[in-house]
């Protein structure tokens, strides 16, 4: 909640006009409790899942030979009723096991330091944290996945995930319960480093999400090879078409994990192979 009584008083206390931005912030947050700023998470989460996915979906049940073409899997096809069955055990996770997680968390991010007042962060600001969140997210993500595809952790967790051998945009977060609490460390751990605004957080979670569904959709447009270093759908794919026994591609974003260490060594023989095909 703002410790100022109105507009003006805003101003005053920070020294100058408030930006258009900041303006509608204060009129948005004024009578809010930190708390439900922060409850807000589980609603974008919810909001972004049901809707990024939905051209990917289309696209699937078009079967448009124009864009087909950009399907990793091409002879996998999946109905309107398969895609809803995965969308609705999703939702039910979200609900039971990510909502009260967003409840309990609340007092961390009151002790980490992410803060609901004025000023807004510069444009700048936003971008060099959310690049940091990226980062972390991805070097620690990285180990966490090549943890859960150990023996113990790919049975008893990590399988589940995996029902997907061709997996789309509604997947990314089809897990098993613990794998999404497991899996919420590393995304936590930027934010709780190096703590900003709380639109600087809710932005992170989102474009994370919506960067999951789009390594999941199952389709590598064009547009992604600009992205330096990102993983991609393909990328991704061949993680999941070789399934349990997979031991290469276990970045999340970007791929210099995979490089550096040297887990993408089959999905570049993979690749070689497959050109030399077409």
């Amino acid at each position: 909640m703002l410790p100022y009584l109105n507009l003006q008083d805003a101003e005053a206390g920070l020294g100058r006009e408030l930006s258009f931005a900041e303006k509608i912030w204060f009129n948005y947050s004024a009578n809010k409790h930190d708390f439900v700023l922060h409850s807000h998470n589980i609603i974008f989460l919810c909001f972004f899942y049901s809707l990024v996915p939905l051209p990917y979906m289309l696209v699937e049940l078009s079967r448009s030979k124009k864009i087909m073409k950009y399907k990793v899997q091409p002879k996998v096809q999946r109905s309107f009723w398969d895609m809803f069955k995965c969308y609705k055990d999703v939702m039910k996770s979200f609900l039971i096991v990510v909502g009260p997680l967003q409840i309990l968390s609340y007092p961390t991010i009151n002790l980490i330091g992410i803060r609901t007042g004025l000023p807004l962060p510069s444009l700048w600001e936003l971008l060099l944290q959310l690049g940091v969140y990226f980062l972390v997210e991805d070097y620690v993500g990285y180990w966490v996945h090549r943890w859960l595809h150990t023996k113990w952790g790919y049975e008893n967790i990590h399988h589940v995930h995996h029902e997907y051998r061709a997996p789309i945009g509604f997947s990314a977060p089809y897990a098993h319960w613990s794998e999404i609490l497991i899996l919420g460390f590393p995304a936590f751990l930027g934010p709780a480093l190096i703590p900003g605004h709380i639109i600087t957080y809710w932005l992170w979670f989102i474009l994370r999400q919506m960067e999951a569904i789009d390594t999941h959709s199952g389709y590598e447009f064009p547009w992604t090879k600009y992205i330096p270093f990102y993983a991609g759908a393909k990328f991704h794919d061949y993680h999941h078409y070789v399934g349990r026994q997979s031991h290469s591609n276990f970045s999340s974003v970007f791929t210099y994990g995979d490089y550096l260490y040297g887990t993408d060594k089959g999905y570049r023989c993979y690749m070689v192979l497959a050109n030399k095909g077409d």
